[in-house]
């Protein structure tokens, strides 16, 4: 049976073995040992092989894969006709896993790649990382609508995602950020309007800038961090976030905020990923506050501009 094998580079460029190409990301012009085998152990590369039509073998170690290189296999299974797909991964030791579904397949790459995130430590920033499986079951939380479409349509991207958003009234909480392969620092995409203490201003001009850029600068960094996590491990997070955030209003102080914070990972018909933040503001002991009850309120306007 006729086989087609290729291998991804940790920056996502296809190479074929034994080829000058592969010789010069391998770094090694002559090798006398097993190149492929090495350089997917080693150097993070994945291998990607067509057996026939029928089935797609991929091959990694995931600890040292990079993000680039995962979202080009997982968008070249996107486009494959076949019917089966074998993953052969290193863990103490080879393990391999089967399965005709694209989805589960490219789910479960992005769960053996995960990179290992340890939310930064901060006296500004605490956040308490939640039970996702509790917002499905929770028909009174307003962020399910988003979680449980993320959930149906396996992380895809497409503009009911907006128009979701726009129905349950989530749009103007909802951040988006990109990220590509040859670039893997988040960029903002969108930025809802109920993300006033970021700035009128920044709101506008603000999309396409670096995550990190944020006129909080701290909060910036920090942010970024949990975007480029989402992206990697194609996982979502649901946190509940203690902050104090510089407003960047007439006054500009800082200020002490409560909220929930979702965050989806999409896949795009491109090789961006998007992920979306959705957040709802909570009080000082974590229970909800219902801002339609509190609309007009003086503290109603004052949690709106929460971040």
């Amino acid at each position: 049976m006729q086989r087609l094998t290729m291998l991804v580079t940790s920056d996502a460029q296809w190479v074929i073995p034994e080829t000058p190409e592969f010789f010069e990301a391998l770094g090694d012009p002559n090798p006398d040992y097993d190149s492929i085998a090495f350089a997917v152990k080693n150097l993070g590369f994945i291998k990607f092989q067509v057996v026939g039509n029928s089935i797609i073998e991929i091959e990694l170690h995931p600890r040292n894969v990079e993000l680039p290189a995962l979202l080009a296999v997982q968008q070249e299974i996107l486009r494959s006709q076949v019917g089966l797909f074998r993953i052969k991964f290193f863990d103490t030791e080879w393990r391999s896993e089967i399965s005709s579904s694209p989805e589960h397949i490219i789910a479960r790459l992005s769960e053996l790649c995960a990179p290992l995130f340890t939310s930064p430590k901060t006296e500004r920033f605490v956040v308490q990382p939640q039970d996702l499986s509790t917002l499905f079951s929770d028909e009174e939380n307003v962020l399910r609508p988003l979680a449980q479409k993320w959930r149906v349509s396996f992380g895809q991207f497409d503009p009911s995602v907006i128009s979701l958003a726009v129905t349950h009234r989530l749009l103007s909480r909802l951040m988006i950020a990109g990220i590509r392969p040859h670039v893997p620092e988040p960029r903002w995409r969108f930025i809802g309007d109920g993300h006033t203490w970021i700035g009128g201003q920044y709101q506008h001009l603000g999309i396409g800038e670096k995550v990190e850029n944020m006129p909080d600068k701290e909060y910036g960094g920090w942010a970024n961090q949990f975007y480029r996590s989402v992206a990697a491990s194609g996982q979502p997070r649901y946190d509940l976030i203690t902050a104090l955030v510089d407003y960047q209003d007439e006054d500009r102080k800082r200020r002490s905020v409560c909220y929930e914070r979702l965050m989806l990972p999409w896949k795009t018909p491109s090789d961006e990923v998007f992920v979306t933040m959705c957040s709802r503001t909570t009080s000082k002991d974590g229970v909800a506050v219902s801002l339609g009850a509190m609309r007009g309120t003086s503290v109603a306007r004052k949690l709106v501009r929460s971040a």
